[in-house]
């Protein structure tokens, strides 16, 4: 397991446009049409990344808990599946359904919007605004496997708390650690 820390996403930068496959509906979603009221969190995953596995259950509350606050989320794989075929879209749509995910999860074939997001890692979390403008970019929390702490969102679910009460984060946004996506 190479650990890859997130690259830098400046804040204010307008959320990159994005057509992709749903895996759990087989249906094209566009961010303007799924994006959140109040605000979106895009987070990049992938089927066997153990950062991801040890997060998923996270992933899934607050997914919950913020949807009906207008906060929507969204994941998206980017991975190789001719080296990484465990991360297919067809077993994306078994992980989904298992993990009873609340979200979209969207296959980026080409690989092309991991690179407009600067994504490097899985997870790698985005948080933007309604209008699309990112105001964070960082660690779920400091919850890695085997260290031994609680999996609880603590650093993106401030950041969407501060979102949502027209606040400025002032913590420090430490990047995600994960696994490196797995490009072509």
């Amino acid at each position: 397991m190479a650990l890859t820390a997130s690259n830098p996403f400046k804040k204010g930068t307008i959320a990159p446009q994005f057509e992709l496959l749903d895996t759990v509906s087989d249906k094209l979603l566009s961010l303007d049409n799924i994006k959140g009221e109040k605000g979106t969190v895009i987070f990049f995953i992938c089927n066997h990344c153990p950062f991801v596995i040890h997060i998923n259950s996270e992933l899934v509350r607050l997914a919950n808990d913020y949807k009906l606050k207008g906060i929507n989320c969204i994941a998206i794989s980017s991975n190789d599946i001719l080296e990484y075929p465990q991360d297919s879209p067809e077993l994306m749509k078994i992980v989904a359904k298992n993990n009873s995910y609340p979200f979209p999860y969207l296959y980026d074939e080409s690989q092309t919007i991991a690179k407009a997001y600067h994504a490097a890692c899985t997870p790698d979390f985005y948080l933007f605004d309604e209008n699309l403008k990112a105001v964070y970019h960082g660690q779920l929390d400091d919850s890695r496997p085997g260290n031994n702490l609680p999996v609880n969102g603590k650093d993106l679910r401030n950041a969407i708390d501060f979102l949502l009460t027209n606040k400025k984060n002032t913590a420090v946004q430490k990047p995600s650690i994960g696994c490196g996506i797995k490009w072509k």
